[in-house]
């Protein structure tokens, strides 16, 4: 994940809301993010191969630390992105149920700082200005608001055009 509940908990914007929201949301964040980069962040000199069953995957990397984001891939059921709770008698704990599987491939993510401030950004406009969408104008007595227009030519995943420069370097071709 982006950013935890206990980190985002700690932004004066974020503290009055939900933890189930700032986790779904972020999660969302973190799929468009991947989705429209068509980058999945990979560290790909850390990763393993391993079993896995219920929420254990029987093998470790000793670059992957608790709190870490992993990715499992090439696995019939599991594949995926999961958080690491713990690590111990050289078995990796993740924050969700695996199903029983002989091969698993185990692969660090890692976000650059850029992308991490960036969905900080689309996070506070999700949560300040998704319920004006649609809002062009309004006018209220003597006070009169202009929102930005949302059509496609202006947005990128639903999000202004211009809180998403950062992901250019980031990039990749569609294969």
């Amino acid at each position: 994940m982006l950013w935890t509940t206990e980190q985002l908990k700690e932004i004066n914007e974020f503290k009055n809301i939900p933890e189930e929201t700032l986790k779904l949301k972020m999660s969302a964040i973190e799929s468009s993010i991947r989705r429209y980069t068509n980058n999945n962040f990979q560290n790909t000199k850390v990763r393993f191969e391993c079993k896995s069953r219920e929420n254990v995957l029987f093998s470790y990397n000793d670059n992957i630390k608790i709190g870490d984001t992993i990715e499992i891939s090439q696995s019939v059921s599991n594949n995926g992105l999961y958080v690491v709770t713990d690590i111990k008698d050289r078995n990796t704990y993740v924050d969700s149920q695996l199903s029983e599987n002989e091969y698993n491939l185990v692969t660090k993510i890692e976000y650059p700082p850029d992308i991490l401030d960036g969905s900080l950004s689309m996070l506070k406009w999700n949560l300040n200005n998704a319920e004006k969408i649609g809002i062009e104008s309004e006018s209220l007595s003597r006070h009169s608001v202009t929102y930005f227009n949302m059509d496609k030519t202006n947005t990128v995943s639903g999000y202004p055009i211009s809180i998403m420069g950062f992901f250019t370097p980031y990039m990749r071709a569609k294969t």
